[in-house]
């Protein structure tokens, strides 16, 4: 039986590339995922979903592995940025598509208040079709993209007769416009909501390409504040328990905003030790974390006045995190670790 499993068909080949390479540097150095694991201070449940092709393995991680595999880390980077890349188009890919089910839903869910349905002849409404200049005026009958055509005011039924006994063809006098339907203004009110969710959808794709130019910060906003209130009004997904100003001063894990929801969106290696700046865009909000360190050496990450910070107080632990701190965009938030050799240095 294969070591492996078969990667996912639908992952990008430069994704798929990239995580076969890893595969490759784990069998030559006969390691098992445990001791992946041990060495590089991340976690065996995260190293199994690199190693799947189930989740991109952070920068930090890559780093690690090429130092205990005696992989020139130049080259491995090289191949994650590219991959990296190819993620973030898939995730694009992804979000467009999502996008697209929920306008055909708001569709759908206009479309029960939607037009009434199209009838003709007598027994619609005990009228028989009008003639006007030699063709037939029929009414309900739906123009395109369901928008019933405009028909001119017909003359009355008095006007008519006494032009047919003055025998003239001049039109008498135009009959008075009476109170609009309520079929007709409900058919208005679908065709204005209609209108407006599909003006917002076009501004939000714009915004969202327009936010993801940079492929090497993807999940990033645009913005520059970095204290949102909340996301109130937003369904969580499952096992989510926080969102926005929530979230502050706790953590992560514990609040289901780690694992398939989170990404590094800043790395720096001060030493032998890796300082990462972690965000959750579902949950708004980012934290600070080292892998490979000591006892004795913190971390803290700060967005805007608000500031939290982990520490290594046992021997043997190599990973640190600090509680979460709400933020809009990753950008907006600066990590710092202090080593136990009083070696300082920050995100940019």
């Amino acid at each position: 039986m294969p070591r492996w499993k078969a990667l996912p068909d639908e992952l990008d080949p430069q994704v798929k590339e990239f995580t076969t390479q890893l595969r490759r540097l784990v069998d030559r150095g006969g390691l098992s995922v445990a001791a992946v694991s041990d060495r590089t201070g991340y976690s065996r449940t995260s190293w199994e979903r690199y190693l799947g092709g189930r989740l991109l393995a952070p920068k930090g991680a890559i780093v690690a592995l090429a130092e205990v595999t005696g992989t020139d880390p130049v080259h491995l980077t090289t191949m994650w940025e590219l991959a990296e890349r190819a993620w973030s188009r898939s995730e694009m890919r992804h979000d467009m598509t999502m996008e697209a089910i929920r306008i055909s839903q708001a569709r759908a869910a206009l479309g029960e208040f939607g037009a009434p349905p199209a009838t003709s002849g007598p027994a619609a409404g005990g009228r028989a079709p009008r003639r006007a200049g030699g063709a037939v005026a029929m009414s309900g009958i739906a123009g395109p993209a369901g928008v019933s055509p405009t028909i001119p005011p017909q003359p009355t039924a008095p006007d008519a007769d006494r032009r047919d006994r003055e025998g003239t063809g001049a039109p008498g006098p135009a009959a008075p416009r009476g109170p609009v339907p309520p079929d007709d203004r409900r058919r208005r009110l679908t065709m204005f909501l209609a209108g407006v969710v599909g003006a917002a959808v076009v501004v939000a794709g714009v915004l969202f390409l327009t936010g993801n130019g940079d492929a090497g910060r993807k999940n990033q906003g645009t913005g520059t504040s970095a204290a949102p209130s909340s996301t109130a009004g937003t369904r969580l997904p499952a096992g989510v328990k926080c969102a926005g100003a929530g979230c502050t001063g706790k953590d992560a894990e514990a609040m289901g905003c780690s694992g398939d929801l989170v990404t590094t969106a800043k790395t720096l290696a001060v030493g032998a030790t890796t300082l990462e700046v972690r965000y959750s865009r579902t949950c708004g909000a980012a934290w600070g974390r080292i892998t490979g360190a000591t006892r004795g050496d913190s971390v803290r990450v700060t967005a805007g006045t608000v500031t939290e910070r982990g520490d290594i107080t046992a021997t043997g632990d190599t990973i640190a995190y600090t509680p979460m701190v709400a933020v809009r965009d990753a950008t907006a938030v600066k990590a710092c670790a202090t080593l136990a050799s009083g070696r300082t240095a920050c995100t940019s």
